[in-house]
């Protein structure tokens, strides 16, 4: 792995006072404030982050915003940093943590952006960029807030999984994967919190070329009949909804970069007009829960 140019630390402020703090230790600042367009909020929170030479980079970054998402975490030996992303307004407890991978299969990042607007996220996905899964003001109102990262090498998805509440997190991150930060269930009023997975590959031939969502046994027979495999877990477990699966395919062209979990009304329009693949299967149908909808490239 290579050192300088990759990112080694990682930091939050929540004031003007801790703004100072980190400059005085050399960290950056991205300039965006992640509690964007909530009135009422009484701090402005940035995120900072250090190029140090002489430490291991950062290969991995996941949020939690509650205290269930923590255990697997802890476990898997993530570090958090104890800055509430949502402080001085009323959402979710939302915490950074990050992890510093050794493995062949680890790959380094190297910069890392924030977007505040749908508009802002096309470009990037084509550029290369990962977006992280968490909104960071999830809810709190205000902008749709995303943390992006860039890798030393380009990457694959390589495989896709999914869980069912939090008991396989521990073994699911210390195979690699990295969770898409929000529930799939949100706001369907089930008993059960569904959090979708992938690992990356620098491997080409590893790529995940396809993926897909079915919402019937009749799209099932269909996928399976075009070589599709399942995710066997039911995205909507526990709601009235439908019975809800993701599916994938691999071994042909074109290979797929990066998956994004859209929970923004304006996202699925702006994705869309990019030529990003945006399957037109809403997460939630059936339920009350919040319309999402899944985008590769």
């Amino acid at each position: 792995m290579s050192t300088g140019q990759t990112i080694t630390n990682l930091d939050v402020s929540t004031s003007p006072y801790e703004e100072q703090q980190l400059r005085n230790q050399l960290y950056q600042k991205i300039d965006v404030n992640l509690n964007e367009g909530i009135k009422e909020a009484k701090a402005q929170v940035f995120l900072w982050y250090k190029k140090n030479p002489t430490s291991k980079p950062i290969t991995r970054i996941q949020f939690s915003f509650n205290n269930d998402m923590k255990t697997g975490l802890v476990d898997a030996e993530y570090t958090q940093i104890n800055k509430d992303l949502n402080a001085g307004v009323p959402g979710d407890h939302i915490f950074l943590w990050y992890f510093r991978g050794s493995s062949p299969n680890e790959n380094p990042i190297m910069n890392l952006k924030v977007t505040k607007d749908a508009k802002e996220e096309p470009a990037l996905l084509l550029d290369g960029w990962e977006r992280l899964g968490c909104d960071l003001n999830r809810h709190a109102g205000g902008n749709y807030i995303y943390l992006w990262v860039k890798r030393e090498k380009p990457s694959y998805v390589s495989e896709v999984t999914a869980s069912v509440d939090f008991y396989a997190d521990k073994h699911l991150f210390e195979l690699g994967y990295t969770r898409v930060d929000e529930d799939t269930n949100r706001g369907a009023a089930g008993p059960n919190q569904i959090f979708i997975w992938y690992r990356r590959t620098t491997d080409i031939s590893k790529a995940l070329t396809d993926l897909d969502i079915s919402t019937s046994p009749r799209e099932e027979s269909t996928l399976r009949a075009k070589g599709f495999k399942k995710v066997n877990v039911n995205l909507n477990k526990g709601t009235t909804g439908k019975s809800i699966f993701l599916w994938y395919k691999g071994k042909c062209d074109p290979q797929i970069k990066t998956m994004v979990l859209l929970v923004n009304p304006q996202a699925r329009d702006e994705y869309a007009k990019a030529g990003i693949v945006v399957l037109n299967k809403n997460l939630n149908d059936g339920n009350e829960g919040i319309e999402m909808y899944l985008a590769y490239k």
